[in-house]
C-alpha cells in the first residue's frame, strides 16, 4: 500500500497532564505514529482559574504550573522517544481545556486525529472525553479516538 505525502504530514494530538490515562493516549498515539507515520503533537494546558489571586501571588502561581506543563512535556516527550524515532510538537496554551483544544485544531490544520483516553475511576470518563463525546451540532472537524485508561501496552500496540 503506497502512502501518499499527506499521510507522513497528520498530526496525532494528546492533550498533556500527571495522570495514568494520559500515558495510554500517548502511547498509542506514539505506536500509531511509528507504524503509519507523521507527528504525535502534545498539548498542555494552563487553566487561568487557578490565577484568581494578588498580582504577585498569580505571577507566581502561573510561572509554577508553567513549569509543571513543560516537566511534563519532557517526560511525555522521553516516552515518546523510547518508543522510536518519532517526531514529537510540543504546546502550552493557557485557558480552558476544551477550548484551547478547538483553537489548536484550527489552527494547525495538519492536526488530523485528537487522541485522549478515558478515565478509568468511578467518576466518568474524564472532563475532555465528556466535552467532545457530548457534542452533536457543534463537533471537532476530525475524529476523536478515545483510548480505555486500563489498556497495557501489549494491548495498546496491538491495536496500533
Amino acid at each position: 500500500m503506497q502512502k501518499n505525502s499527506q499521510e507522513y504530514c497528520r498530526k496525532f494530538l494528546v492533550v498533556i497532564d500527571d495522570t495514568d490515562e494520559c500515558d495510554r493516549a500517548v502511547t498509542f498515539a506514539a505506536y500509531r505514529v511509528k507504524r503509519t507515520g507523521g507527528t504525535v503533537k502534545l498539548l498542555a494546558i494552563i487553566e487561568p482559574d487557578q490565577f484568581q489571586h494578588w498580582l504577585g501571588v498569580e505571577q507566581v502561581m502561573r510561572a509554577e504550573a508553567l513549569e509543571k506543563a513543560n516537566e511534563l512535556l519532557e517526560l511525555r516527550t522521553k516516552r515518546i522517544k523510547s518508543i522510536g524515532n518519532i517526531a514529537v510538537e510540543t504546546v502550552v496554551r493557557e485557558g480552558k481545556k476544551a477550548n484551547e483544544v478547538e483553537k489548536l485544531i484550527n489552527e494547525d490544520q495538519a492536526i488530523a486525529i485528537l487522541v485522549l483516553a478515558s478515565g478509568t475511576s468511578s467518576e466518568g470518563p474524564g472532563p475532555l472525553v465528556s466535552a467532545f463525546a457530548s457534542r452533536s451540532t457543534n463537533a471537532l472537524p476530525i475524529p476523536v479516538t478515545i483510548i480505555p485508561g486500563g489498556l497495557s501496552d501489549e494491548k495498546i500496540i496491538a491495536l496500533c
